[in-house]
């Protein structure tokens, strides 16, 4: 293996180790939301015409899966090794920005798609669910999860304890992960906060991948991606650029 394919690989393996915790909760969490959730809404909550209200909120919880443990991730590995001290055995290689930008971000997707993966495999039982574009849903999930370990990253190197860490991601991810159409339609609120919705990049994610599955979505597809590929390229310009200048690791 060369340097990257390494730190990568040291990467996937450090959360799947610990996979009953890092895979296999999340996937619990994700049933418990769509048992307590379905259950209760099924019959008064209607989104689409020919679409039940569980069938929809299965890609919503599949795709939240994603992004949040695709954060959980990165940021998790940067603050512990920060504060372990363990990061200096990093800094000693001769690996670039951009091999620490491809692993990290790389174990992020990994990790996202396969407990993404697991949620989809236990919720489908609940409901039917078509596959109108696969595409879509295989381009969301990874740009998706992409995104919010590229944010991860930023969180992990300016994050200094994990008070700071949780405050990121308690008061940022969660909130912006909730509003993003999870578990409604945002046709379904009124114009004001319609309009905020679409001022969060998140909702274009899940919206995006929910197409995939139905066909039919809040906003184009087209301009999902768009958005979802022009928050990830800023985002992902931030971190290269935090992890060339050594930010908050280095000194």
């Amino acid at each position: 293996m060369t340097g990257w394919q390494m730190l990568l690989y040291k990467e996937v393996l450090r959360f799947w180790k610990v996979s009953f915790q890092t895979v296999a909760a999340p996937v619990l969490t994700a049933v418990l939301y769509l048992m307590i959730f379905g259950h209760v809404l099924e019959d008064h909550v209607k989104v689409y015409d020919s679409i039940s209200y569980t069938a929809f909120l299965v890609p919503g919880l599949v795709m939240m899966s994603i992004l949040q443990n695709a954060f959980a991730n990165s940021s998790s590995s940067i603050i512990q090794s920060k504060i372990m001290g363990n990061m200096v055995f990093l800094l000693l290689t001769p690996l670039s920005h951009w091999h620490w930008f491809v692993a990290y971000v790389g174990s992020s997707i990994a990790r996202g798609l396969v407990v993404g993966g697991g949620v989809f495999l236990v919720t489908a039982w609940f409901t039917h669910l078509s596959f109108v574009a696969p595409w879509w849903i295989l381009v969301f999930a990874i740009l998706g999860a992409a995104l919010l370990g590229t944010l991860g990253l930023i969180a992990g190197l300016w994050a200094e304890k994990f008070d700071q860490l949780a405050a990121f991601q308690n008061f940022i991810i969660m909130p912006m992960t909730f509003l993003s159409g999870v578990f409604y339609s945002i046709g379904s609120l009124p114009e004001f906060w319609q309009r905020m919705s679409h001022l969060n990049p998140f909702f274009y994610m899940i919206d995006g991948f929910r197409h995939g599955f139905f066909g039919v979505s809040d906003a184009s597809p087209w301009l999902s991606l768009g958005v979802v590929g022009l928050a990830l390229a800023v985002s992902s310009a931030l971190a290269i650029y935090l992890l060339r200048i050594g930010y908050k690791i280095r000194s």
